[in-house]
């Protein structure tokens, strides 16, 4: 049981991580440790449920469509995407619901920056570092303090946390006021401005042929693209998390220290580091008003992803050569 409700592993035994042995049913268990950290990050959000049936050693898939046999608990919506196409999507709101998408080994949690209450008009604003292949972490604890000075100088609060992979995410909870549009107006805006500060170590750049150092992924901040969100495992062999620091832990952790297996003993002790997110919503007034001064200077929009509408003013989207 989970609270009031009864969650059913089938398979609890199933390895998914073979060099350590951690089950499904070890999986279920670390959510139910850190539900009330998982659940700040991924509840009352549409999510895209990232399923590894056979462990991390074998096929994944992304799964957009809640499945159509889920008890009747298990809350979704109806969400859009830019291709003109619709899904419900599960909307996680309890640790019951954590239990049973690790039922269907869903290691990650990947929720919309979207509250289902409201699908057109963001709450958070996603600062993916993300680093080149051979850059080190010192760089990105570097770039990292780049980010958290500008925030400042912005009057945003930042709220870090390692990816759980190679990198490091940075959410800012802002007022729900603005469109995906704006919203990666914003993202683009913040990326040029880190890479003006730090053009050594950060790029805004988005082909990967002109990238150097850590690259700011402002369009993880276009509509239909999620991310990792707190407390997620990820699939590498050590099952690391995306842990959330504080500033001042961002100067010395590892990210190799928090994994399934150590993160209960973690938030047991500390509590989540996040708890204070939804405290102070952002205005986004004058990263827009960043954006709108690098148009007049000529600096106009950059490539979106693959699969969406070409945009009015966008560069073409052909790789260099």
């Amino acid at each position: 049981m989970v609270g009031d409700r009864e969650i059913a592993l089938s398979n609890p035994t199933k390895v998914l991580f073979p060099e350590r042995g951690y089950t499904k049913l070890d999986l279920a268990r670390y959510y139910l440790a850190v539900s009330d950290g998982a659940l700040r990050g991924a509840a009352g959000r549409p999510n895209v449920l990232v399923r590894y049936p056979n462990g991390i050693d074998g096929e994944f898939f992304y799964q957009k469509r809640a499945p159509a046999s889920r008890p009747s608990w298990v809350e979704v919506v109806s969400l859009r995407f830019p291709s003109g196409r619709s899904a419900e999507e599960v909307v996680p709101r309890d640790a019951a619901a954590l239990a049973w998408m690790a039922n269907l080994a869903c290691l990650e949690l990947h929720p919309h920056p979207v509250r289902a209450e409201d699908l057109d008009h963001p709450d958070e604003l996603r600062i993916d570092l993300d680093p080149v292949p051979g850059v080190p972490w010192t760089q990105i604890r570097q770039v990292a303090q780049v980010v958290r000075a500008t925030l400042d100088d912005f009057g945003l609060v930042g709220w870090p946390k390692t990816s759980g992979s190679r990198g490091m995410h940075v959410i800012i909870r802002i007022q729900p006021l603005w469109s995906f549009h704006e919203v990666r107006q914003a993202a683009l805006a913040f990326a040029r401005e880190i890479e003006r500060r730090a053009p050594q170590l950060a790029t805004s750049k988005w082909w990967k042929e002109e990238r150097r150092g850590v690259f700011i992924d402002f369009n993880q901040n276009a509509k239909d693209r999620t991310v990792a969100s707190a407390y997620s495992v990820r699939p590498n062999q050590d099952a690391r998390v995306s842990a959330p620091l504080t500033w001042d832990e961002v100067e010395v952790a590892d990210p190799q220290d928090f994994t399934l297996e150590t993160m209960p003993a973690r938030f047991a002790q500390v509590g989540d580091r996040h708890a204070e997110i939804d405290r102070s919503p952002c205005p986004l007034d004058k990263l827009l008003d960043l954006a709108v001064r690098h148009r007049r200077e000529g600096l106009g929009d950059a490539p979106w992803p693959p699969h969406y509408r070409k945009e009015a003013g966008e560069p073409p989207r052909d790789a260099p050569s």
